[in-house]
């Protein structure tokens, strides 16, 4: 019994370890300043076949303490790595970033991420399994909303972690796809970039919606 509720909580510590040492020495290394697609795309270029890693790294990074815009990094790997393998670290970059803020919040609490995150996170996630599940899918699919911030504030729920994780696979692989290909497209000269990028926002908008409008009704009448 006690066994089984150790090894969680260690794989937590020890992934909020490394985290803290991967962020203090980009602190001490001085790359959080003026960080920009051009200084991502030196980094992906010196890595050489350490690139991979660095985007996945960097995806992580960008999630669990937010210094660097996630964007560009998935445009970046579009550029150097193409549409199907750029969008593949970036999906698992954004993963990993994913399920590193969910075990944060989960293992240390509410308070340790309202001081980290203030009110950012305040989403107060309520409902069943399903509804928190379709949440954080929907969220995936909505650019407006803070990707980190709704990691953390899942892992503040009662919602399942493998039901986290599907959902947050599910919810961003269209978006690593996108502006995985975006990046590609760019590079190659094309300009149909923009066109992609009004049909993929449209349609990242408006299945949520779709989705919370057709199930929500069901919710409503269990509860009554």
């Amino acid at each position: 019994m006690r066994s089984g509720n150790t090894h969680p909580r260690h794989l937590g510590l020890v992934l909020i370890a490394v985290l803290a040492a991967l962020l203090t020495g980009m602190w001490a290394l001085d790359y959080w300043p003026n960080i920009t697609r051009e200084t991502i795309e030196g980094w992906v270029d010196g890595a050489g076949p350490w690139g991979p890693l660095l985007i996945v790294l960097l995806m992580m990074g960008s999630i669990v303490a937010s210094p660097i815009p996630s964007a560009p990094i998935a445009l970046v790997s579009g550029v150097a790595y193409g549409h199907m393998e750029g969008a593949i670290y970036v999906a698992i970059g954004s993963e990993l970033g994913a399920l590193s803020a969910f075990i944060i919040a989960r293992y240390l609490g509410r308070v340790y991420v309202e001081r980290w995150l203030g009110n950012k996170a305040a989403y107060g996630l309520l409902g069943s399994q399903n509804l928190l599940t379709l949440t954080v899918f929907a969220s995936r699919l909505l650019p407006f909303i803070s990707f980190d911030a709704m990691s953390y504030a899942a892992g503040l729920s009662r919602l399942h972690l493998w039901r986290f994780l599907i959902a947050t696979l599910a919810g961003i692989l269209p978006a690593s796809f996108l502006l995985a290909h975006i990046g590609a497209e760019a590079m190659s000269g094309s300009f149909d970039a923009a066109e992609w990028v009004i049909v993929g926002l449209g349609v990242m908008t408006a299945t949520p919606l779709i989705l919370v409008a057709i199930l929500r009704p069901s919710d409503r009448n269990k509860a009554s």
